[in-house]
Parts: structure tokens; sequence; C-alpha cells
């Protein structure tokens, strides 16, 4: 783990998302991040039985939005060298980054996640632009 510092611009893993944000305060166990970029959208469906679509509620999961703030554990923060994406533009490569990930292998889980993510785009993302 390296140890970053507060304004530090940080790669942060959050709730099966990855993430470009300012670390804003040191919690101990955990760093207090502003979301500036998405570099991974998170993982659609129940994240705790990944793949699965029977027997499960199958989740829409947004990815955070631009400037929101997440507790994320120290272990899952990491220096970010380099220059900070748009966040609309994050947004939108780390979906087709995503869906051509899903698009790659023709089954039900990959079929219910593009789904969910198209479903996404239609509604809550169709606001953010660039």
């Amino acid at each position: 783990m390296a140890e970053v510092t507060i304004g530090e611009i940080v790669r942060a893993h959050y709730n099966s998302g990855t993430y470009i944000g300012e670390v804003k305060e040191d919690r101990g166990d955990r760093y207090l991040v502003e979301v500036l970029a998405v570099q991974k959208h998170p993982l659609q469906g129940d994240i705790h039985n990944y793949g699965a679509v029977e027997d499960v509620f199958f989740h829409a999961r947004k990815a955070l939005a631009n400037h929101e703030k997440m507790n994320v554990k120290k272990a899952a923060v990491h220096p970010f060298d380099g220059q900070v994406p748009d966040y609309a533009q994050s947004l939108q490569q780390a979906i087709a980054l995503y869906k051509d990930k899903l698009s790659a292998e023709d089954t039900a889980y990959n079929h219910a996640a593009l789904q969910k993510l198209t479903e996404l785009e239609a509604g809550p993302y169709r606001k953010i632009k660039s």
C-alpha cells in the first residue's frame, strides 16, 4: 500500500468500479476521495453471486457521480500519474469498454448486464454531457 497525501490525485477501487479522484481526508484506515473520473464501470448484477442471473436480484449498478465522495479502504487507493480525463468522457469510455467485454462472449449474464447498461444510458446517464 502506497501512502498518499491530502490533495493527491489517486486511482481508487470502490464497489466493483475504479475511479480517479482527489484525496480529501485521511480517516484512519480509509481515505475520503472525491470522484473526478471513471476508469472502470461497476459490475452489473449481484456482485456477491457474480455471473448468476437466476434466483438473484440483478442490480443495475451506476458509476459514482462527478464530485461524489467515497470512503475507500487505504489498500484500494493508489497514486495516479497522468492527466485526469473529463468525467463524462471517462464514463462513456468505461461503458464502451465494459460493453465490449460483455459482447465478446454469449452468456445469459452478459446479455442481462448489457441490458442494464443500456437502461442506465437511456436513464440516469442520458443527462451527463461533456
